[in-house]
């Protein structure tokens, strides 16, 4: 084996799986962040893990404490190398044990809670990502800075503008893209010009995004990881990396790219949608940078005398006689005749129905799963296995809701929510 190869970083890589998921509720009620559906047969935790086995990255490791029980199965269906590889994917949810009794307080606190996993590995550097974010990059070249840099630690940053920088933790750097400062969310009537981007690093950055933003992945050392998790800190952005930028060399690594938060229900809709235009910001049709996901062995979908425009339309579908616009229609979805769809995030169906099951479900008058005949529907996201049933109306009357819960659905900023499993009577409208 020649030196250079000895030399080779031995990288781990973490997916932190985040809270409760509040702001992505309710489709975080029964699932965690990471196991919601994305772009018609994706998880949303597919993201991270297609850019890391992309880069070459192929041990990681998903830190997750909340209704994880849906992405174990999808894990589990999905991910699995062959031994030669020495390649893995696994969860490692929040547990007791003789060091440690409680949740994860924290994402640094998730990480420190799993130091024995980590160090059987014997890494020589790790990558912490996060479980919710919308990018494509190459894990490889940012690794590759980090090393060459002698940085100890470094975070990639993207470039926002002074209106959006309020959202984000914000980084002062030198010339040489150490950072100096972090700033957690500066109020948006404090002056910070001199926070801006030094010009030696702008590079082609356009010239109205003049401050650097946290994207919360990082690269640690793994000597430096353990130093700096030597205590009861709990979190990276608040407080490890203020007290590692005193003492370490912390780089920034800027990422000048689609890069999106779909934390919230706005966000992930219109991400979602986005898909459907000619040239989608996230490019699902990379040869060379594919998004893996579990094999559904499922057939080709059947379109039956219908007309979709701008849609995306996934594996096992059934769509009859209708019309759908700027729309993402997820696996086995059953779209029956006279439906108009505008705007339609669908997420389809775990399983189909059989016989027996429409019969017992007739008797209970719950319609058929999928969406029944006669229906229109607008700005609405409908999540699994949901059963809507003929001429029904969501979203097209014009009323509004006021954000939160309504029983059969769920509004957020004018985006009606159809939660899973729900049924939605004949004739309903929302």
């Amino acid at each position: 084996m020649s030196a250079k190869n000895k030399e080779e970083p031995r990288v781990l890589a973490i997916i932190l799986g985040g809270g409760k998921g509040t702001r992505l509720y309710p489709l975080t009620k029964e699932r965690s962040k990471p196991a919601v559906p994305f772009g018609g047969k994706y998880r949303i935790v597919d993201i991270p893990i297609s850019n890391c086995i992309n880069s070459g990255y192929k041990k990681i490791y998903l830190l997750t404490q909340f209704n994880s029980a849906s992405l174990h199965l999808h894990i589990n269906n999905s991910y699995n190398f062959d031994r030669f590889s020495g390649g893995f994917v696994e969860i490692l949810a929040a547990e007791q044990t003789l060091e440690h009794s409680g949740w994860y307080e924290g994402t640094a606190d998730a990480v420190r809670k799993n130091f024995g996993h980590f160090r059987v590995q014997k890494p020589t550097h790790y990558i912490i990502l996060s479980g919710d974010q919308l990018y494509k990059m190459d894990l490889k070249e940012f690794m590759n800075e980090h090393i060459e840099s002698g940085a100890e630690i470094t975070i990639a940053a993207k470039a926002v503008n002074r209106r959006d920088a309020t959202g984000f933790g914000i980084m002062q750097v030198d010339d040489t893209n150490r950072i100096t400062a972090f700033m957690e969310k500066p109020a948006a009537d404090l002056n910070i010009d001199h926070w801006k981007i030094p010009e030696k690093s702008r590079g082609d950055l356009p010239a109205d995004l003049e401050y650097l933003a946290s994207m919360g992945i990082y690269i640690f050392n793994a000597e430096t990881m353990e130093k700096l998790l030597d205590n009861e800190k709990t979190d990276f952005g608040k407080e490890i990396i203020p007290m590692a930028i005193k003492d370490h060399q912390v780089n920034s690594y800027i990422f000048n790219d689609y890069w999106e938060d779909i934390g919230t229900i706005r966000s992930f809709y219109e991400a979602t949608l986005d898909l459907t235009n000619p040239v989608p910001a996230f490019n699902l049709y990379e040869e060379t940078k594919p998004v893996y996901t579990q094999m559904s062995n499922l057939p080709p979908s059947k379109i039956n005398n219908a007309t979709l425009t701008s849609t995306l339309a996934s594996e096992g579908c059934v769509i009859t006689d209708s019309s759908i616009k700027k729309s993402v229609i997820g696996v086995r979805s059953i779209i029956r005749e006279d439906c108009d769809l505008k705007g339609v995030v669908m997420m389809g169906a775990d399983f189909y129905e059989t016989e027996e099951e429409k019969a017992a479900n007739k008797k209970k008058k719950i319609p058929d799963m999928g969406i029944g005949k006669g229906c229109k529907i607008e700005k609405a996201i409908i999540d699994k296995n949901a059963h809507i049933g003929n001429n029904c109306c969501i979203n097209v009357s014009g009323k509004k809701y006021d954000d939160g819960d309504h029983g059969l659905f769920y509004s957020a900023e004018g985006i009606i929510v159809i939660r899973k499993g729900a049924v939605i009577p004949d004739g309903t409208v929302i």
